[in-house]
């Protein structure tokens, strides 16, 4: 079978390699699976870098989220094992773990559903207590992480503030349906939030990105407020002021979704249930900018890296032998 597998560490356009190699052998209490979409993730583009907490031994294949086909023909959602990540023909998961593909999505969208939506919903639900009513402040809101937040924001019943970087992808966060769309290159955002609010903040931020990011929601997050530190896609790792937390009543509060996979694996599924509902209501639908051939995985993972997308990039393997699902 073909697997793209990283040799060294780098940037993913230069130590990723297509290979030739035998099937993965599923250990105990794992399946092997046929890859039928791989979601590409900035988790993927930190592995290739040797920059993310888990680092798999050399040679490894990325992937970190599929849409797969079982042995036995169940269309699943799954988070590979690594080091045989999902961009491959195909990879192995824990059985355990293995999710119903909802049937209202497609490979490519159901293969984008999982990480995503599971750390939107997590992250807005289960820290942020976000509710009806309130003002969400999203950033990077046409990426991939953001454009979930904003989708599970608004079937929250939030108004939705999504802060992007350039005109198309403005464009793309008001058609996900924010109800304000601040350009970051063009408008201060946080006197765009306050402006937007009456003067009074978001109620909760949703930052996947870090950096100025970060400080310029501590400038304006309203009272009794809450910032959901999701990653950091720009590069910079903040540092807080408490003492400004402290005068303002705000919260911090950290999302590691991996961590519920390990302690409350009972909370993932209830969560994946209520993300089926959401797709078969037409709540949710991943933004799809892209469906790529496994040839085309590393430059699909080199501009997710590069922060140059808009939504997701998937990648189906049987594209390249006109397979395309």
């Amino acid at each position: 079978m073909q697997a793209w597998r990283v040799h060294r560490n780098g940037e993913p356009g230069e130590v990723m390699r297509l290979d030739e190699v035998e099937r993965p052998e599923p250990g105990p209490g794992q399946e092997l699976l046929r890859v039928r979409a791989a979601n590409v993730n900035f988790p993927d583009a930190l592995l290739c870098r040797g920059h993310y907490q888990v680092r798999p031994p050399l040679p490894f294949t990325p992937g970190v989220e599929v849409c797969a086909e079982t042995a036995d023909g169940r269309r699943v959602i799954a988070a590979p094992a690594l080091p045989h990540g999902g961009l491959a023909q195909y990879t192995v998961a824990d059985s355990a773990a293995l999710l119903p593909a909802p049937e209202a999505l497609d490979d490519a969208e159901a293969a984008a559903l999982h990480i995503g939506y599971q750390t939107g919903w997590f992250g807005l639900h289960r820290r942020a207590g976000l509710r009806r009513g309130e003002t969400l402040l999203v950033h990077a809101a046409a990426g991939g992480v953001g454009s979930a937040a904003v989708q599970l924001g608004k079937a929250a019943g939030a108004t939705v503030i999504g802060v992007v970087g350039g005109a198309g992808k403005a464009e793309a966060a008001r058609e996900l349906g924010c109800d304000v769309v601040v350009d970051r290159r063009t408008e201060d955002f946080a006197a765009a939030v306050r402006e937007a609010t009456g003067g009074r903040g978001a109620d909760v931020v949703y930052d996947p990105v870090g950096g100025a990011a970060y400080t310029g929601s501590t400038k304006c997050i309203a009272f009794e407020g809450r910032i959901v530190v999701v990653g950091f896609a720009g590069g910079e790792i903040p540092a807080p002021a408490l003492n400004h937390a402290l005068v303002k009543n705000y919260s911090i509060l950290g999302l590691h979704w991996g961590l519920y996979a390990r302690k409350d694996p009972g909370s993932v599924a209830e969560c994946h249930r209520q993300l089926t509902e959401y797709a078969a209501k037409g709540l949710i639908k991943p933004l799809i900018s892209e469906r790529v051939p496994l040839s085309g995985a590393a430059s699909a993972v080199q501009r997710v890296a590069d922060g140059a997308t808009t939504g997701r990039l998937v990648v189906l393997p049987g594209a390249d032998e006109g397979e395309r699902r």
